[in-house]
Formats: C-alpha cells, sequence, structure tokens
C-alpha cells in the first residue's frame, strides 16, 4: 500500500508533505505494487498512544470480562488510538490479580494493542485518593507488585506511588529498575517529591491532580518533577481536569520532550450522561464531566486521547505537531516501545491515523489494515 501526498508527522516535530509505503503490517522504505490511496490534504499522524486509561464503552480493564477488552479495543482503534496500557484501580489483591490474568491473556485482541499494563494504586495517600477507594488503599508492598507482575506475564511497566507512604522510597528503590514508578495521588512536598526521583521514580500520574498546587515557596511534586530532567509528566487535556493556560504552562516548564497527553478515561467514555461505577463508587456523568457521586470530586474522564488531542488543538492553542508528539512519540518512548510504535518509520507497525483538516478522521490503518 502506499499513501500518496499527505502531510505527514516527523520524529522530530512538524510535518512534511510526502508518501508513506506499508508493506505488511509495518511501515516500508517502499511499496511496490499495491493499493494507492490519496491523501492530499490530510495530515498523517502514527495512532495515538494512550498509556492511562482505566476503561470505555461502560467496561472497566479492572473488570475479568473477555468481552469488555474486546470492545474496548475495537472503540479506541476506530477513534485512533492504536496501543494502550490498561489501567487498575486500587482493588484488593485478588481481583487486581484477576484483571492482570485477564489482561495478558487477551494481549492480542483485534483492536487498540495492549502495551503494557499500569498500576494505579494501591499505594496511594488516603488524604489524596481522588476517586479511587480507601478502603483498599495499603502500604507498599515490592512482593504483592512482583506477585502481581507474575500474573501479568511481565506486562506491568508503570507503578502509581505516594512518596510520604511507609516504605515507598524503599519500593522505587527495588522496582526502579523493573517498572516505571509514577509519583502519584500524593501529599508530598518538594523535598520528598525531589527525593523519590532521586531514587528513580521518573513519571508524574496526571500532572496538577491529586497532588498539591505549585507554590513560590513549596513548589511541591510539579516544581520537583520539572526539575528532575529524566521525569515525564502526563497531562490530561479534556478541558475539564487542566484550565488551558496551565496546559500551556506545563508545556514551557517541562518542554514538549516530556509531557505525555493522557485520557485517564472511565467506562462512561463513549457513552451517554448517567450514572456509571468506578471500582464500586458511583460517578455521574454530565456533558464532559464525570464526577463522584459522594464527594463531588472529579472522577476521571469521559474525553477518549483523539478528542483530547483535538482539545488541546482547537481549545488550548497548542500546535498539532506538538500534542501528536505528547498523545504518541512521547508515550512510546515512556513504555519502551519506541521502536515499535509512536512514529512513522520503516520497520514500526504501520498504526496511522489520516485527519482531516478540521481534524476529524478520515481512515485510521491498525497494523496495516484499514479501519475506517
Amino acid at each position: 500500500m502506499l499513501i500518496k501526498h499527505a502531510k505527514v508527522f516527523q520524529e522530530n516535530g512538524g510535518f512534511a508533505s510526502g508518501d508513506i509505503a506499508i508493506s505488511g503490517q509495518y511501515f516500508a522504505d517502499t511499496a511496490p505494487g499495491g493499493e494507492i490511496i490519496d491523501a492530499t490534504g490530510c495530515y498523517a499522524i502514527p495512532g495515538l498512544i494512550d498509556l492511562h486509561i482505566h476503561g470505555c464503552v461502560d467496561h472497566d480493564f479492572s473488570d475479568t470480562d473477555a468481552q469488555g477488552l474486546s470492545d474496548m479495543a475495537h472503540y479506541l482503534a476506530e477513534n485512533g488510538i492504536t496501543a494502550i496500557c490498561p489501567t487498575l484501580l486500587t482493588l484488593p489483591e485478588n481481583q487486581l490479580a484477576a484483571a492482570c490474568r485477564q489482561i495478558a491473556t487477551h494481549a492480542d485482541l483485534k483492536g487498540a494493542a495492549f502495551a503494557g499494563l499500569y498500576l494505579e494504586g494501591p499505594f496511594l495517600s488516603p488524604k489524596k485518593c481522588g476517586a479511587q477507594n480507601p478502603a483498599y488503599i495499603q502500604p507498599p508492598d515490592v512482593e504483592l507488585v512482583r506477585r502481581l507482575q507474575a500474573q501479568a506475564g511481565g506486562m506491568v511497566k508503570l507503578l502509581a506511588v505516594a512518596p510520604e507512604m511507609d516504605g515507598a522510597i524503599c519500593l522505587i528503590d527495588a522496582l526502579g529498575d523493573e517498572i516505571v514508578c509514577s509519583v502519584a495521588h500524593t501529599e508530598a512536598n518538594y523535598t520528598l517529591a525531589q527525593a523519590a526521583f532521586a531514587h528513580g521514580a521518573r513519571q508524574v500520574t496526571h500532572l496538577f491532580n491529586a497532588t498539591p498546587p505549585l507554590h513560590h515557596r513549596d513548589p511541591g511534586v510539579i516544581g520537583a518533577a520539572m526539575d528532575a530532567l529524566d521525569c515525564r509528566a502526563e497531562l490530561i487535556c479534556d478541558g475539564v481536569h487542566v484550565h488551558p493556560s496551565a496546559v500551556r504552562a506545563a508545556l514551557r516548564m517541562f518542554g514538549d520532550d516530556r509531557i505525555i497527553f493522557i485520557s485517564d478515561n472511565m467506562s462512561a467514555t463513549g457513552m451517554a450522561d448517567g450514572v456509571y461505577d468506578l471500582g464500586g463508587l458511583a460517578v455521574e456523568v454530565r456533558g464532559r464531566c464525570a464526577r463522584l457521586v459522594e464527594g463531588d470530586s472529579i472522577a476521571g474522564s469521559v474525553v477518549n486521547l483523539m478528542d483530547c488531542l483535538r482539545t488541546a488543538v482547537t481549545e488550548m492553542g497548542i500546535p498539532l505537531a506538538t500534542a501528536v508528539k505528547c498523545a504518541s512519540v512521547n508515550p512510546a518512548k515512556a513504555l519502551g516501545i519506541f521502536h515499535q510504535r509512536g512514529s512513522i518509520a520503516p520497520g514500526k507497525y504501520a498504526d496511522l491515523v489520516l485527519l482531516n483538516e478540521d481534524l476529524s478522521i478520515r481512515a485510521v490503518f491498525l497494523r496495516g489494515e484499514i479501519l475506517s
């Protein structure tokens, strides 16, 4: 297959007019023979990679429902999200283990690829648990993580942890070479957050949310993450979680190499307004906003990553090339899969989205096959 005359996203940012060759499942240098697609006027971008997503279309990755996994993978791929890191809630070990087994067993579903697993808990601060169920929070436990990793067949790539929890720094020391530890749901001040990064934490979970705000006398997690040059920061660009000015500020503080756009989607994504379940907690969805019925805290997002990208560009003033980098290149690097995904380069999976000028989807290519 040869896609001609597209405005092709470049790994180092920006777009350039050109052609894209696909051979089998992969991008190629040339494509002798085969179908020719005229993409004049379209942006060609790599499939998006959502490394923090709990669910969609009335399903949750913490459930043990094979049909639900298939439905979610299909919905995401149709929306140009071609690889994901399913994210599990703070739950009892038996439920987490069952979810890990189910996801590992169905990692090769037709649809968005499962590129890892994210444990968002249970090692969180009870005072900053947000929409996580505080009943299941527990102290950091290295052996618990390794038991879950065994159930997941080695798929666990990200682990959220609050540095102030007893044993957190020791856990980061023990696991930092095996799993990306992400500072999350925490009251940590600058000094404690700095210590977590010094001991090997390399990411911040949904920057600005469930952490202390940036203060000029105690910059907290945000300031410590900015100063830790090997630390990446997740950012929810749904127009609800973070003000457009704060999104622009984060990109200026961290640079576009270190910001990762995420959806933090819950099961109500792709569904009508109403009341939904999130780890045993009732959540009411109205428009773009999902809030706990009891407590009124924001409870995840209902805007998928492609719509987050559009929001960033059309409502927040973020250049399209920057948004694509944050939603594809950077998450691929964070997950250690940039050799396979995240850009349009020969030898990588041919996960590709053609966008019209208004950023609507013209076509999605999943591992070389056209979906829409």
